[in-house]
């Protein structure tokens, strides 16, 4: 299996309600999955394997809904390098 990057960012439509609430609870989804991830000011990257981020994707934008979101716009960017994979070190050690 091919490690890759998954950056994704959920924007929730809440007609009545605090945004950032919603929002923490798709982080909760990911922070629950045992995944290596980071939380920004604007995105979510995760590491490991791409069929297991799709669907943690997919299960954060269901936590929206359930947490009031009446719909939900997802963007996601994915870094995939098939023979060596990618990781979030790699990229952001140089910063720490």
């Amino acid at each position: 299996m091919t490690t890759v990057n998954l950056g994704f960012q959920v924007l929730p439509k809440v007609a009545n309600g605090n945004t950032y609430e919603v929002v923490d609870k798709a982080i909760e989804v990911v922070q629950k999955s045992g995944v290596k991830y980071e939380v920004g000011a604007m995105e979510t990257v995760m590491e490991g394997e791409l069929d297991q981020l799709l669907e943690i994707v997919k299960a954060a934008q269901d936590a929206c809904i359930t947490a009031g979101a009446t719909e939900v716009m997802t963007h996601m960017k994915i870094h995939y390098r098939p023979i060596e994979g990618v990781t979030i070190d790699e990229k952001l050690h140089k910063y720490r």
